[in-house]
């Protein structure tokens, strides 16, 4: 039904309006729903809508008035008088259209309706927040309604986007009416509001800075994924700082409360010598469920040359040797592989040209030959080259060549251990089981892999036939058997040649009907740690307003107040609950924003339908003036390869119209930065090009 047969009645004894004839908007009903349960607002449909104004008894002595909205003529305002020859073509074209000032006019009191029966939920939200969730509450009320027909006769005489006014419903809907009343009349119109599209604007930005900080030097921040690699690199914070990034995130669900201090003393330090504000986000691990640690793979590190298709070499594999703790290699120099060597003397005494020799680990003779010395920042580091295929372990001796001067040979040292995995295909079978113990974790029974997942969340609530994902959707498979402490799935989406699963990835059902606890044992913990040394607090996995109570309690208990509240919606529930959501947290003073996790929603919701999640999800706080944390995946190719992909510079467009993007860690993270960084910069600056006067050609008859 279009908006065309609307009418609107107000009660001016009660202050109560009803529409009659109103259309729902079928994508966005649902969200009106959250927020009228015996709604003042109701709705008709050609169809039984359990939100009939049959629902609002109305007496008899009520007077109303009934605001028609048709498309027909006759209904247009007699006066088309105007002052000058424009607006005469523009109130002629608005004639066309029926009478848009009173279709303006009942949505603008739809929104008041809307604001009005949500009254007692907004008198509870912090006065920080007030402006802000009454905006939501108009947005929302804008899109319960299907308004397609009002937006193109709106475009259609080049006036208000019914699709852009998010931040400012109100004060948009009020300058639109008064606009089309000033086309239409000569005198001028009274139809103003209190609250203003600055007003608006400003509280946005307010609540940006109040959260993240104000931009520096770029319109949206960059925040960055730390982990061990910040402790063992004495330089690494400081070169991502350095880059461009303006906040760190630490993911509790990694590390302990030592390595998040260690992290958290550079980045201050760091950010004081550079003198760039940076803020430090924590996020709560909360109720993921995640394959468990897997036995650690022996610590050897494979070194290759580069060969062509008949396996002879084509370049040398290049090797950054250093003394342990050096630090890695200088950015504009790529290894192939680092190894680091501890020992008395030895590295002061190599030269360009030197040769080591050692023994790899399976007994054979290799050698590398020294080619560049670089200063670095404790001592110096060697670039080397290796022409045979060897594998290098902790305790490999290193000794020169030719050492006439005989200096004590090297240690090889803090090799990592390799990866380990179990590589799964279409149609292989997998067990999941409880068993924590390392010694049976990539143990088979019958050659069928294995792996662990400690959560019991999994366990109760899968069922035969349903579907499970692991790694963010990089494998997919249903599930043939579950019990209490096992459940066999078959593979049935894995890469051409298998695709590898090791320890500590996701997990997803999103098919299963899981019921999680809002903060678990470990969040509550943590919080303690975040509360004192964080500025933002991430809350993992939220869905409903019975886990922002619980956060609301742990908080309160805390007292505080001023550590910003991300709310990261990766669940199904998460996005159908998000305004709820948003205004029961605005019952807080602490600073809000919203980060949208992509690849456990991706998995939750379908890739198909993630492009209009985001979409959604960024109006909504829009409209509640809520900064948005762009989130999971963003050049990732960029940060894992050192190569972007078309499509993922196309994603950092879209989401320069977040308040921040975040980047995951990798190991070309500094470069992913920087282009990042390049890339914020740029769309803040118009290029001007110069294009030259296009002239027709003399010979055209």
């Amino acid at each position: 039904m279009e908006l065309s047969s609307l009418s609107l009645i107000t009660n001016h004894t009660s202050s109560r309006y009803t529409t009659e004839a109103l259309p729902l908007n079928s994508s966005s009903g649902l969200y009106a729903k959250l927020l009228v349960s015996t709604p003042i607002i109701s709705f008709h449909t050609h169809k039984h809508h359990p939100f009939s104004s049959s629902a609002i008894p109305k007496g008899k002595d009520e007077h109303q008035t009934t605001i028609p909205i048709s498309n027909n003529q006759n209904d247009a305002d007699a006066d088309d008088d105007a002052d000058t020859p424009n607006q005469t073509i523009v109130a002629s074209s608005l004639s066309q259209h029926g009478n848009l000032v009173d279709k303006l006019k009942a949505i603008h009191m739809h929104a008041l309706a809307m604001e009005q029966w949500n009254a007692s939920r907004l008198k509870h939200c912090h006065r920080r927040h007030a402006m802000s969730a009454a905006n939501l509450i108009h947005y929302l009320a804008l899109t319960s309604l299907d308004v397609q027909h009002i937006k193109d006769e709106l475009s259609s005489v080049g006036l208000l986007n019914l699709e852009t006014i998010n931040p400012y419903v109100i004060a948009s809907l009020s300058a639109g009416i008064q606009m089309l009343e000033n086309l239409k009349s000569t005198s001028l119109a009274t139809h103003k509001s209190d609250i203003t599209i600055s007003m608006m604007t400003s509280k946005a930005n307010s609540n940006r800075d109040f959260l993240i900080g104000p931009p520096q030097g770029q319109t949206t921040h960059i925040m960055v994924t730390l982990g061990g690699e910040a402790i063992s690199n004495e330089t690494f914070i400081y070169d991502v700082l350095k880059r461009g990034a303006t906040i760190i995130r630490i993911n509790c669900a990694h590390g302990d409360p030592t390595d998040w201090s260690e992290i958290i003393t550079r980045v201050k330090m760091n950010s004081q010598m550079l003198e760039k504000p940076c803020r430090i986000l924590m996020d709560l691990a909360g109720p993921k469920l995640r394959t468990g640690k897997m036995k650690p793979g022996p610590c050897v590190m494979k070194i290759s040359p580069k060969k062509n298709a008949c396996g002879n070499v084509t370049n040398p594999a290049h090797v950054w040797v250093a003394q342990k703790g050096a630090g890695p290699s200088p950015p504009h120099v790529s290894p192939d592989a680092v190894l680091y060597v501890d020992g008395q003397d030895f590295l002061t005494n190599l030269e360009i040209g030197d040769i080591i020799r050692f023994i790899d680990a399976r007994g054979k003779q290799r050698s590398l030959e020294i080619s560049k010395k670089y200063p670095v920042f404790n001592g110096v580091g060697f670039m080397a080259e290796c022409a045979k295929t060897c594998y290098v372990q902790n305790g490999t001796e290193m000794h020169i060549k030719g050492n006439k001067k005989r200096v004590p040979y090297g240690c090889v040292v803090d090799v990592p251990p390799r990866e380990t995995f179990v590589r799964l295909r279409v149609g292989d079978l997998l067990v999941i089981t409880r068993d924590s113990s390392n010694e049976k974790l990539t143990s088979s029974m019958a050659g069928t892999p294995r792996v662990t997942c400690s959560s019991g969340y999994l366990f109760d609530s899968v069922k035969p036939g349903e579907a499970i994902a692991f790694d963010d959707g990089k494998i997919w498979g249903v599930i043939k058997g579950a019990s209490i402490s096992e459940i066999v799935v078959s593979i049935t989406h894995a890469g051409p040649r298998g695709t590898k699963l090791g320890p500590e990835k996701s997990i997803n059902i999103p098919e299963s009907k899981i019921q999680y606890e809002g903060l678990t044992s470990k969040d509550i913990i943590d919080l303690d740690f975040v509360g004192a040394h964080a500025d933002m607090v991430g809350v993992s996995f939220v869905r409903n307003v019975n886990d922002i109570v619980v956060l609301k309690q742990e908080l309160e208990k805390r007292k505080l107040e001023q550590l910003g509240i991300v709310l990261k919606i990766e669940t199904k529930d998460g996005v159908k609950n998000l305004p709820i959501m948003i205004l029961e947290t605005m019952k807080l003073p602490n600073p809000l924003g919203v980060m949208i996790a992509r690849g456990d929603l991706a998995v939750e919701c379908g890739w198909e339908l993630m492009a209009d999640i985001q979409e959604q999800i960024m109006s909504i706080c829009s409209a509640a003036h809520v900064p948005v944390i762009w989130a999971t995946q963003v050049l990732e190719s960029l940060v894992k390869t050192g190569v972007p992909t078309r499509a993922e510079i196309t994603d950092v467009a879209c989401g320069r119209r977040a308040s921040c993007i975040m980047l995951n860690k990798g190991k070309h993270i500094l470069e992913a930065i920087a282009t990042l960084d390049t890339i914020l910069k740029s769309s803040s600056t118009k290029v001007k090009v110069e294009v030259k006067p296009f002239v027709l050609s003399n010979h055209l008859s």
